[in-house]
């Protein structure tokens, strides 16, 4: 595969997990896999770049994403953990009743 055939396919990835985040807001499980979908390719590109520029500074760039990545969805679940205890549901358009 090209670069530009690889590019495309993370491009791609990239716009699925955009879509994701904006079209489905009720769930908030799948909005945070479209975020990981959305780091992903783009530590995914990183890598690509990477290894065709032939420099190791995406290879770096790309840990520190995937790094990233692995913080916010584990703060995220531990989040979503105490909001269903609390209210029973993991809905998102409900989450502007714990205002008060």
């Amino acid at each position: 595969m090209s670069i530009v055939q690889l590019s495309y396919i993370t491009s791609l990835m990239f716009f699925i997990g955009i879509a994701g985040v904006v079209f489905n807001r009720t769930n908030i499980l799948a909005v945070l896999m479209s975020l990981e979908i959305s780091l992903f390719s783009i530590s995914l590109n990183f890598l690509i770049f990477s290894v065709y520029l032939d420099d190791i500074i995406g290879q770096i760039f790309a840990l520190f994403i995937l790094t990233v990545a692995a913080c916010e969805s584990s703060i995220g679940l531990a989040i979503i953990l105490v909001y269903y205890r609390v209210r029973g549901s993991i809905r998102v358009d409900q989450a502007s009743l714990l205002k008060s």
